[in-house]
């Protein structure tokens, strides 16, 4: 890789990155209180999905460890936001579902991220906004690829 292109490529993923500390933190203030961005991430796939998923499954579309899904799954029973039972034919597996009380907190979480997101949005414009999703989408693709 050639000087140039290494210093462009080095800028672009600083930039990623540092949009995506800034962001989380901007969304993390105002999230109901208790509640982390990994808890509003699985409780919104969980509604937006209508179906139990197993804490395997969760992990890999995160893209974060069974471990650390586990670790998440554990807050989200304790609150009451997630169900979590035995598969009747395998013990050794579970299935999640969100409660009701989850989609209420998933829905007020939502509620409270929503003003943040629609100034983004108004700021920035809309033709941008579409502009910046297929780079975006095309590097999320690449990088899973190489998972």
């Amino acid at each position: 890789m050639s000087e140039p292109l290494n210093a462009l490529t080095i800028t672009l993923f600083s930039e990623i990155l540092t949009v995506e500390q800034l962001l989380r933190n901007s969304l993390t203030r105002v999230l109901p209180k208790g509640m982390e961005i990994s808890h509003f991430s699985v409780l919104n796939h969980l509604a937006r999905s209508n179906g139990e998923r197993t804490p395997a499954q969760l992990a890999k579309s995160f893209h974060v460890t069974r471990g650390a899904m586990t670790n998440t799954l554990g807050k989200l029973e304790w609150a009451g936001y997630v169900h979590i039972r035995p598969d009747w034919d395998d013990a050794r597996r579970k299935f999640v579902a969100i409660s009701p009380a989850g989609k209420q907190a998933r829905d007020a979480a939502l509620a409270a991220i929503s003003p943040v997101l629609s100034s983004l949005y108004s700021e920035m414009g809309e033709e941008k906004v579409r502009g910046a999703l297929p780079f975006l989408r095309e590097l999320r693709v690449r990088l899973e690829s190489d998972l």
